[in-house]
């Protein structure tokens, strides 16, 4: 005897036991958008207040939209030289902690070595070490050495906690790389220098241009070290909790969105290059 359990019960639809099924909330989504909502949420609050025109000192209140601070965005000479300092410090500790971080990277992450493990611990030492102990620490060296601090003890302050930033990035991009295609290079009659030019360099580029931005974030933002070790150079974070006391002008806000849209448009052409390259 054969029993239909396909059929369904008369006087009930085909998609009655379908449309009683609850659907779960993704929970997960959720919170990954309020996670990004809270991070994104100072930086809207600067973009929006770089049009706002208060009507005291502290912008702080909604008082109309407004196109003039953009239009006179360098109106302040001490915080166009504030600006002009972490500027150019950031990007020489980009250049310098890039080079390096790049070929600490890839001895990490290609050879061994007597003191690789000393290395390793050194390096994670300083990413993970409180920046008011690295601050002291170097002040003291400075003062030690008989050094006046100023525009370039600050360049190497942050070259310091950069360059371990950088090497790590390098070396999880060494890891992953396939040693065939520079075997493949040398057999065909490259040398070192040659397959590291046309090979190596290439597939090590992503690695080395993301440890370049990220020396470069950190360095341009950091308060704590450039604190201890400026002297009488003033940076953009210094000159802007300086301003607190007396009231921020709307020019910190229009100068903050265009470093944020700089970035953001190297972080978009970025993505477009890897993805040229992964289709090429």
């Amino acid at each position: 005897m054969s029993v239909d359990v396909g059929t369904p019960k008369a006087g009930t639809s085909p998609g009655a036991g379908r449309g009683r099924t609850r659907r779960r909330a993704d929970w997960g989504r959720y919170y990954t958008w309020a996670v990004l909502a809270w991070l994104f949420a100072p930086i809207i609050f600067m973009i929006v207040f770089s049009f706002n025109d208060p009507a005291g000192r502290h912008n702080i209140t909604w008082q109309g939209f407004t196109l003039k601070w953009y239009q006179n965005a360098f109106a302040h000479a001490e915080l166009n030289e504030a600006m002009f300092n972490s500027v150019t410090i950031a990007l020489l500790t980009m250049v310098i902690a890039g080079v390096l971080g790049t070929l600490l990277g890839m001895a990490l992450g290609r050879f061994g070595f007597r003191g690789k493990q000393l290395t390793n611990l050194v390096m994670f030492a300083a990413i993970s070490a409180p920046e008011v102990v690295l601050g002291a620490a170097l002040l003291s060296t400075f003062l030690m050495m008989n050094v006046t601090t100023g525009y370039w003890t600050t360049v190497i302050a942050h070259v310091m906690f950069c360059v371990s930033f950088v090497a790590i990035t390098v070396r999880a991009r060494v890891i992953t790389l396939d040693p065939r295609l520079e075997e493949a290079a040398r057999d065909l009659g490259a040398g070192p220098w040659t397959t590291f030019r046309l090979v190596t360099l290439p597939m090590l580029f992503p690695g080395i241009m993301a440890g370049g931005m990220l020396a470069f974030a950190l360095s341009i933002d950091d308060y704590i070290i450039t604190s201890f070790v400026s002297g009488d150079v003033t940076t953009f974070p210094l000159w802007i909790w300086g301003a607190t006391r007396v009231g921020i002008p709307p020019q910190v806000n229009v100068m903050g969105t265009l470093l944020f849209s700089v970035g953001l448009i190297l972080a978009v052409v970025n993505i477009v290059m890897a993805r040229r390259r992964r289709r090429g």
